[in-house]
């Protein structure tokens, strides 16, 4: 298979689209390394469902504090002005719309903008969790994700045969092959891997790519 972008990479790409001062909640997975790579001069302001709000970078191996974790029980340093609250105010924070940008994980995209991240069987994920409320609290939804499963079938596809998270929700995936949109039912590619052509992209994606202007070559830093 042609050369793909690796999660930090994917990542790196993902966080040069956040706008300087979004508040933004990340998910669990490839989507936790987005807070490494803001671009200069710019701030982030980063949201976990248990309850943390502008918390910094992770600490040094060794220096952990384990009372400071985000959702996915990773170690987090805090900042002046970090604030915490309780879960409860945490998820009326995301239900009530005040997120900019939810970037979450995927098993699945459909191109209607369908997303499936929590079950892949009996030995999945068992619950849905808070992502549930993120696709449909955050004013937009973005996926971070390899362009295909570990056997090589395609994870964008024409209709998602997982559980759904969430419906008509994902507008942008930042995968390991291109960045693509999610607009009027269709995947638009913005960006590919330059040593991938447009026809084997298209072979690797189970849906139809559709073009609505030039398609810029996906270059991204060795991070």
């Amino acid at each position: 298979m042609t050369t793909k972008l690796s999660p930090a990479q994917m990542a790196w790409r993902a966080a040069q689209d956040i706008a300087d001062g979004a508040y933004v909640n990340l998910g669990i997975g490839f989507p936790e390394m987005v807070a490494r790579f803001q671009p200069p001069g710019r701030e982030a302001i980063f949201h976990t469902e248990n309850g943390i709000l502008g918390f910094g970078e992770a600490p040094a191996p060794g220096s952990e504090d384990w009372d400071l974790i985000n959702a996915g029980k990773k170690a987090v340093t805090i900042k002046p002005g970090t604030a915490f609250f309780h879960h409860a105010d945490s998820f009326a924070m995301v239900r009530g719309g005040h997120l900019d940008v939810a970037i979450l994980g995927a098993y699945e995209v459909a191109e209607t903008g369908d997303l499936a991240n929590w079950s892949t069987g009996p030995r999945g994920v068992p619950a849905v969790g808070g992502a549930m409320d993120l696709v449909h609290g955050a004013r937009r939804v973005a996926v971070i994700t390899d362009h295909v499963t570990k056997d090589g079938k395609p994870k964008l596809v024409e209709r998602c045969s997982l559980p759904l998270t969430g419906v008509g929700c994902v507008t942008r995936i930042y995968s390991s092959l291109a960045v693509i949109d999610i607009a009027e039912g269709h995947f638009v590619l913005r960006d590919k891997l330059p040593s991938l052509s447009l026809e084997e992209l298209q072979a690797l994606t189970g849906a139809r790519l559709h073009l609505d202007g030039p398609v810029a070559d996906l270059i991204v830093p060795e991070v």
